[in-house]
């Protein structure tokens, strides 16, 4: 097998014909060996149905059905475990990832390009708030996170086996797979693209999903937020102590009154908020801890086609 495809969907019964016709024509096209494999992550509408109706072509199809919605992280991973091809590729069954750009995708890896990036050309087809958060996100991990990753690049990718090998060593179950794509390098080779329209429906990532989804990589991938409160204790009690000798002070020259209840008061509320937020953060990390230690599967397969 020369090419693998991995196909990720989620409620994508609507648009996963056009999908396929697309693909296949594009992959007949790259090479005479290929495979598609999409995996089915516990959608709720008929998908399965859909997938299970597609004509296989030329190439080979194979479906991953899952026992329940595992998100799509763990679908890649799924993807990555049964993908037999020499190079292996990433895409959206939303046509948002335009099959088309696969030709130029395989054309650098066969010149030698260990990975093959694509980024977003621009955010067309995002809200004003959501490019803002993202121009954020990535500004953010350039400046904490523990490896690079490049702007505007998501799952939209091909690797070659020596790279889906090492990804297939890294198991934690909390899983942020642009990281993880980052973190174990190789050579890499970046084309832009343009983003297309959603065949149908709405994206399933929410702002609080996506919220979540950026936070799991702050917490997969750097420490800076244990650090962070470490900087803000010491702070904090160099001001106390500042304010203490000050109350001293003014207390030996000019003697002590009642009055001070409302600062008292506030101060007490405002430690006790930062102390909370800062058992929060910890608490995270703890409970990411907790989760590797029981060792979970990734996923459940209900059946493979």
């Amino acid at each position: 097998m020369e090419i693998s495809v991995i196909v990720p969907c989620y409620n994508e019964a609507e648009g996963i014909e056009a999908f396929w016709c697309r693909l296949s024509s594009v992959m007949m096209e790259v090479s005479s060996s290929w495979e598609v494999i999409f995996i089915n992550d516990g959608s709720k509408d008929n998908t399965l149905e859909k997938l299970e109706s597609l004509p296989p072509g030329e190439g080979s199809l194979s479906i991953l059905d899952f026992s329940r919605n595992f998100g799509k992280e763990a679908a890649i991973t799924a993807g990555l475990d049964n993908a037999a091809g020499s190079a292996v590729i990433v895409i959206d069954a939303d046509m948002q990832h335009p099959p088309e750009v696969i030709l130029d995708m395989v054309k650098l890896w066969r010149n030698g390009a260990e990975t093959v990036l694509c980024r977003r050309k621009a955010r067309q087809t995002d809200s004003a708030l959501r490019r803002w958060l993202s121009k954020s996100f990535y500004s953010f991990s350039r400046l904490l996170f523990e490896v690079d990753m490049p702007k505007d690049v998501g799952d939209f990718r091909l690797m070659d086996r020596i790279v889906v090998d090492a990804l297939k060593d890294l198991r934690e179950s909390q899983r942020f797979m642009k990281g993880i794509f980052a973190w174990v390098g190789f050579n890499q080779s970046i084309i832009e693209f343009d983003v297309s329209e959603r065949i149908s429906g709405a994206s399933s990532f929410s702002l609080w999903k996506l919220w979540n989804f950026a936070w799991d990589g702050i917490t997969s991938f750097t420490t800076a937020p244990l650090r962070l409160w470490l900087y803000i204790g010491t702070t904090l009690a160099a001001l106390s102590f500042i304010y203490g000798v000050c109350i001293l002070f003014a207390a030996l020259v000019w003697g002590s009154g009642v009055p001070g209840y409302p600062s008292i008061m506030i101060m007490i509320a405002f430690l006790g908020g930062i102390q909370l937020i800062g058992i929060g953060v910890i608490g995270e990390y703890l409970g990411r801890t907790y989760r590797e230690t029981k060792g979970r599967p990734l996923y459940i397969l209900r059946k493979r086609k």
